[in-house]
């Protein structure tokens, strides 16, 4: 009987994970393809190896951007709108914020802080809350404001001969996330001796367009996610694979694996100065370069420490 009642809980456990990523073959009972495709929607997370403070010889904390117009980042760009197997790496954080409940964003406060000091959360504890929810969504859209009209196209006025607007948030899609920023520490764990990195921060970044003007006057970091946390919701959506849908990976190995393309934004340094702007254009890249050299040396000569 205790058999059973486990093999039952683990098929609801394997049910529930599948209808996150697989909702079109639950919901229609028809199978789109030869096999279920259960490896990545019921997978682990592979845990980092145990690090000791004691153990790490070296260490750079280093900032970069993932450009979403590069050919490697297409797989966290694509698809545009979310079809039965995959979706935008946007729209699974969508899901895992404001539908799960299982990431908790963390707000950029005034200095555009990203040390996760500023989670939202809830004040009562309620998670159903409306003004928790509220402020949830703001930070997946655009606040705008738009002129209340009546079904002639009239203008709507108030008493005092005012405009009536309706605030109201204009979510972000997928395209409109132009690439992602994260944050990083590389070190030199002596007792296996490698040189090892660690992903401590994502961030989604968009285009900041003026309200008044209505052109794009620079770029905005809408939050920032703990990494660590968004691993276990990572690991269980598909992100494709050019060379065989046989062999699809997760958003988690994706990461794990550094598929990506990216370029260095900042590293840690007495200034707490960024490339950009103190090194343009092509000057910003040979230093992005320079930095990598840097940390290529180290791994090599770090046993003459």
């Amino acid at each position: 009987m205790k058999k059973f009642s486990n093999i039952f809980i683990l098929f609801l456990m394997i049910s529930f994970s599948a209808s996150a990523q697989l909702p079109s073959h639950l919901e229609s009972n028809v199978l789109d393809g030869v096999y279920v495709q259960e490896h990545v929607p019921t997978k682990r997370v592979v845990q980092y190896t145990y690090l000791r403070e004691a153990d790490v010889m070296w260490s750079k904390r280093i900032w970069r951007i993932i450009d979403l117009r590069e050919k490697q980042n297409h797989q966290l760009y694509y698809p545009l709108t979310p079809i039965s197997d995959r979706m935008a790496l946007w729209d699974v954080i969508r899901q895992g914020v404001l539908n799960e409940g299982s990431i908790t964003c963390y707000e950029l406060g005034l200095d555009l802080d990203d040390q996760f000091r500023f989670p939202i959360k809830p004040a009562n504890g309620n998670i159903n809350d409306p003004e928790y929810k509220k402020k949830l969504e703001e930070k997946f859209g655009k606040a705008t404001s738009f002129t209340m009209r009546d079904d002639e196209g009239e203008v709507l006025m108030d008493d005092e001969g005012n405009e009536i607007k309706k605030d109201t948030v204009e979510p972000y899609f997928a395209k409109d996330i132009i690439r992602y920023e994260i944050k990083e520490d590389w070190f030199f764990d002596k007792q296996r001796s490698v040189m090892d990195v660690r992903i401590i921060g994502i961030s989604p970044v968009v285009y900041f367009v003026n309200p008044e003007t209505n052109n794009v006057e620079g770029v905005e970091n809408l939050f920032w996610l703990y990494f660590p946390e968004c691993r276990y919701m990572f690991q269980n959506y598909f992100v494709y694979n050019p060379q065989n849908d046989a062999q699809r990976m997760s958003f988690d190995d994706f990461f794990w694996k550094r598929e990506f393309s990216s370029y260095i934004k900042k590293e840690s340094n007495v200034f707490d100065r960024q490339i950009y702007p103190n090194w343009k254009g092509v000057d910003a890249l040979l230093e992005s370069e320079k930095i990598k050299e840097r940390m290529f040396d180290i791994e090599h000569d770090v046993w003459h420490f």
